[in-house]
Parts: structure tokens; sequence; C-alpha cells
């Protein structure tokens, strides 16, 4: 097979784009991409079997791994074992440091929706990673205040991009490699080793899973590379994010083909309402009311929750609770409002028995850390808590139409803007942006965008009067322009301008929006000319 890097060399890039790694990501390729593109297939075809009102059900055929009690995934491993904390965000230099710094027990390194996916970005974050696991990693910012790793690290755990999204920088046979091959191959090639001689080992977090078919394909990967590197079986471990609708129908087979791999499964709150709306949208008892009203205690989020951490805890695996976006103010009375729902938010988690939580920004570790030390104590996890008395149906799944709450004209405002200004910083190579006291990425703007189309789509009223129209919708987009382009150069403008047109084309199109990550929207990222390789 012939390969070809066509992202631009930058300093030190040399060291992740070693001939020995491209081999690695080819043999990858050439082993797995056909799956890969027959599972995006199915994908597609069970999308197509919603459109026509066809619903999510449990699987009958896998009936036998449910009703099986006796299997049970890998114990923890080393780093593993406590969890009450984790914090997420891209793999830029200066988050790197505070991330690992932040008294978190995990560090979420993430490549896929706080990363706008710029050759700079994903290559430079394997670059940081690896200086991260030698401690030659710093930063000094523009205000000369200097930044180094501390004594204590959480431990590293890696999400590479999903199964839908290719990296146009690397191209096989003339076709763009896998986006998941590249961020999982080149981080175990060149960490594994270096993550095992700091006592713990090459972890991941599994993003967009749509069924266990996936969750196999992952795990022959795993096989294949540990075998590749002479790794022994068992050192990688992965979490799997249940943050599809379809993936909740399928938790158990998900846990049970990943079993030797496992280290448990999160709950995705934020792509997991996108994934409802994206794939039941057209219907009207799936429309949804204000973002900010879909907590994680209405109904078919609960039963949601409640079966994830049934499942983990009936088969051993560790179960991860969601996000706390809220960044700190420098207003006093606005944290001290966003800190208590956190800690309410955190305090229903580890009472349900989720044996850890996600925060955005280190200066809400404390808070979630409170919490869990005061359920957990010096336990490193709640593994006991089998929870048999949680029973959830399909239609418990499915329960939309019990969301209380309205669309609102504020609601609709939030939606836009925060659609066109993560875009716009998306554009600017941003992946993880603060707005408005909340850290943004792709998923949030996903949910934004869609609910902006399925309120149009549906002629939503509103609970001020009126309803969501065409009109309405460009006439906040340009007010929200305007806003966002005043006392910027020509270029930035334009960049403003760009992001304002991908939201109107997909908010007012008749197909509910696309991932703005696939394809349509990536050439928008910038040119990936300049030739490195060549054959193989």
């Amino acid at each position: 097979m012939r390969y070809e890097v066509i992202g631009p060399m930058a300093e030190r890039f040399d060291e992740v784009l070693t001939p020995e790694a491209l081999e690695f990501l080819v043999t990858l390729d050439s082993e797995f991409a056909a799956r890969r593109v027959a599972l995006l297939d199915t994908r597609r075809a069970r999308r197509d079997r919603f459109a026509t009102g066809q619903l999510p059900d449990f699987l009958p055929e896998t009936i036998g791994v449910r009703a099986d009690p006796t299997w049970r995934v890998a114990p923890p491993a080393p780093g593993l074992e406590d969890r009450r904390v984790e914090i997420t965000g891209p793999p830029e230099r200066k988050m790197t440091i505070n991330a690992l710094n932040s008294g978190a027990k995990v560090w979420l390194a993430d490549f896929e929706d706080a990363t706008a996916p710029t050759w700079d970005n994903v290559i430079g974050g394997q670059l940081n990673l690896m200086d991260a696991l030698d401690r030659r990693i710093d930063f000094t910012d523009p205000r000369g205040k200097r930044y180094a790793l501390g004594e204590e690290l959480a431990t590293i755990v890696v999400r590479p991009r999903g199964w839908h999204l290719v990296e146009k920088g690397i191209v096989v046979d003339g076709r763009p490699i896998s986006a998941s091959l590249v961020d999982f191959g080149l981080y175990l090639f060149h960490c594994a080793r270096r993550q095992l001689a700091a006592g713990a080992g090459p972890y991941f977090y599994l993003p967009k899973l749509e069924d266990h078919r996936e969750a196999r394909l992952w795990n022959d990967i795993f096989v294949f590379a540990q075998h590749y590197l002479k790794l022994p079986q068992g050192t990688i471990r992965a979490t799997t994010l249940i943050e599809t609708i379809t993936a909740a129908f399928e938790m158990e087979e998900i846990l049970y083909e990943l079993r030797e791999h496992s280290a448990g499964l999160n709950a995705g709150r934020w792509d997991y309402i996108f994934s409802i709306i994206k794939n039941f949208g057209q219907w009207p008892d799936f429309v949804l009311p204000d973002r900010a009203a879909v907590t994680m205690t209405v109904p078919f989020m609960r039963a949601y929750t409640e079966l994830l951490v049934r499942t983990c805890h009936r088969r051993g695996a560790h179960a991860i609770g969601g996000m706390a976006a809220f960044v700190p103010s420098r207003d006093p009375e606005v944290n001290e409002n966003a800190l208590a729902k956190v800690r309410a938010d955190k305090q229903r988690e580890a009472g349900d028995g989720f044996d850890g939580s996600w925060v955005a920004h280190p200066g809400l570790v404390p808070t979630c850390r409170e919490v869990f030390d005061a359920v957990l104590g010096e336990r490193p996890h709640q593994l006991d808590r089998q929870r048999d008395e949680v029973s959830v149906t399909a239609a418990d799944l499915l329960s939309v139409d019990k969301t209380p709450g309205q669309v609102t004209e504020s609601g609709l405002r939030s939606n836009i803007a925060v659609a066109l200004h993560y875009i716009d910083a998306w554009l600017g190579g941003a992946g993880a942006v603060a707005l408005w006291n909340l850290m943004e990425d792709a998923a949030t703007a996903e949910i934004a965008r869609c609910q902006v189309w399925q309120w149009l789509h549906h002629g939503t009223p509103l609970a001020e009067g009126g309803s969501v129209t065409s009109d309405r919708v460009r006439a906040l987009l340009a007010e929200e322009l305007s806003a966002l382009s005043e006392g910027r150069g020509d270029a930035e403008r334009e960049r403003a301008a760009q992001a304002a047109r991908i939201v109107e084309e997909t908010a007012l199109g008749e197909d509910l929006p696309a991932f703005f990550t696939t394809g349509a929207y990536a050439r928008h990222l910038g040119p990936r000319r300049r030739s490195l390789a060549a054959a193989s």
C-alpha cells in the first residue's frame, strides 16, 4: 500500500510521524478500514429505518449475553482503580499541564469534541502527550507566567476521534485514513511503553459508538495492535461513552465485546441528547424544550443513567458520570449559584452509584472531589452497589415526550449564539470554547444547531407567543453575527460570516444537520498540502 503525508511538517513533527509509526498506521488501515466502512453503512441503514418510524429496542439475538450472570469485565487497571474526578480537555500544551496538575484522578486528553481537527492540533497534541510522559513539557504565557508539571499527576486517558471522521493529512492509496486509527495508533505506538514505565498503561475513551459491533471492531484492533507491538493482551483498557441512543440499548453487549479491555462506561450526556434529536427529530413526539431544561433528572435521561450504573456494576465495570461544564467566573454570585448546581448534580450521581464524574475546568475539581469523597470515603469505587432494583424498559429510554419545559425566545437565541460563536472559534482552530460561563464543545454546538432545525421544522410555538420561523431565525442570526463581528479585522469578520453561513444552511435546510466535522465543513479548516513521505 502507498501512503502519503500531505499535512505540513512543523517543528518536531518528525518525532511523531516516524516511518515506523506510519507503517503501523498503514497496517491498521489495511486490516480494518473495510470493516469500518461497512459499519458506517450499517449506521446509515439504521437511520433510514428510523426515518420510517421504526424505533430501537433491546436486541433479541443477544439476550443470551444479557441473561448470563457469570461474565465480568477485566478488573481495574493500574491508575484506573479510583476515578472519582476526571477532567476533560484538548491536549494543548497549557491544558496538558493544567489538567495533569489539577488534582483530578484522570485526565481525558480529548482529540475529539474538544479539539478542532487541524493538522497542528492533531500532531501537536500527540507531541504534547509524549513530552508530558517524559516530563519535559512546560509553557509560558504572553504575560510571562510559567506552567510546569507537579509531582502528583492525573492518569492520561486518550479519546480518539469517532469512526465517522477521516484524517485528510494522511492518505493511503489516495484516500484519507480513519481519524480514529490515527489518534489511537500514534498514541499507542509512541506512549504505550512510556505509560507502562510510569506504572499505568495505554488507556482510551471510545466515542460515538452506536452498537456492539463497533465495540467488537475496537476490541479486534486492540488485540491486533498489542500483538503487533508485542504488548501483553489486556494492556489496553477502554472506557466507552454511551452517548448515542442506539448504544443505550446495547450497554451490556458493548461491555461484553470489550470485556478483556473494558474500563467501564461513561454517561456522555450532551451527545446523547444530540443523538436523540439526530435520529428522531423529524417526529413531533421527540421535540425537546430549551437545552437548559433538558436536565439529567428528566425521565428519559434518568432512565439512561440508572440503566448505565446497574449495567456497569453488574459486570464489575466503572460507571462514570457526565460533564459539569461550568467555567468559574469573576462574579462571586454567578460562581455561588453555578457551583450549587454542580454540587447537586454530582450528589445525584454519587448517590445513584456512579464511581466518578467529569468536569471541564480545574476550578470544579474540588467540588466534584468533595462530593464523591463524602460517599466513597477511602474506597476507590462503589461497584458493590448493584442497583438490582432498577428496571428500565425501551419505552423508558424513549420517553422524550415526558420532558417538561417550553421553547422560549431566549432559548432560541441562546442556541443560535452558541452555534455561531462555537463554529467561529472552531474555524479558528479551537475545539473547547468558554461561552457565557459554560465550556462548549462540538457536542453542545451540535445540540444547538439541531434544536433550531427541529423547532423550525415543526413550527414549534414559543412560550412568549408566535412560533419558530425562518424569518425569526435569520433575524436573530443577523443580530448575533453583527455583535460577534464588531471591532474585528477583515479576516475575523469573514470567519464569523462563514460560521453564520454554516449555521444558516444547516438550520434552514431540509435535512437534519450532519456533524459539521464530517467532510462538508472540514474543508474550512484550511489547506493540507505539502508532501512528506511516499511508499510502503
